[in-house]
């Protein structure tokens, strides 16, 4: 205040603005970091059940597999030509299956397609990880920047503007990082 007639000093107006502008990317972040959590908790649970669904499949595999090398091994111990071909029908059934888990590209539920879609959800959430951690330190910096200025109206020492100031196009920085850095490393 000065003069005493109510009116606000004009520095005052200024740091006024600049935590208004603080609290705005102070608001961004937060809700981008918050954003970018739940991306990445929704790809780490994506992932997982590709994994598991990658698991199943092996599981499945080995057994027909097992099956399939037990039938082939007691063959040979059949006369019986009907039975020895119907026992033949069943072992090569069983390895297309068995190839069909491993490889299965217009399902895309095959071993080998579920474990790249896990790998790509992975990639997805580990991005989207990177992105949360640089919008929670754009918030700390500007929470922080925030309480700064806030000092400098109430202790008049301007070096704590500057400071406000410094940290407020630190977390503005990390913001925009976590905005686009994740998009940048996608594209290459």
């Amino acid at each position: 205040m000065s003069g005493g007639h109510g009116h606000v000093d004009i520095s005052n107006k200024r740091v006024a603005m600049l935590i208004a502008v603080l609290a705005l990317v102070l608001a961004l972040s937060e809700t981008l970091g918050k954003a970018a959590q739940t991306t990445a908790l929704s790809l780490n649970i994506e992932a997982a059940n590709l994994w598991n669904f990658f698991q199943a499949k092996t599981i499945r595999s080995t057994l027909v597999r097992t099956a399939a090398d037990e039938m082939e091994t007691s063959l040979s111990g059949f006369n019986n030509p009907a039975l020895k071909n119907a026992m033949t029908e069943r072992i090569a059934e069983w390895r297309k299956t068995a190839a069909r888990y491993d490889s299965e590209p217009e399902t895309k539920e095959g071993r080998k397609e579920l474990a790249a879609r896990a790998k790509e959800a992975e990639a997805k959430r580990d991005r989207s990880l990177a992105a949360y951690h640089h919008y929670e330190l754009a918030s700390a910096s500007v929470q922080i920047a925030i309480v700064l200025a806030s000092a400098e109206v109430i202790t008049g020492v301007a070096a704590l503007v500057w400071i406000s100031l410094g940290l407020g196009l630190l977390g503005a920085a990390f913001c925009a990082i976590g905005t686009f850095w994740p998009m940048a490393v996608h594209l290459f």
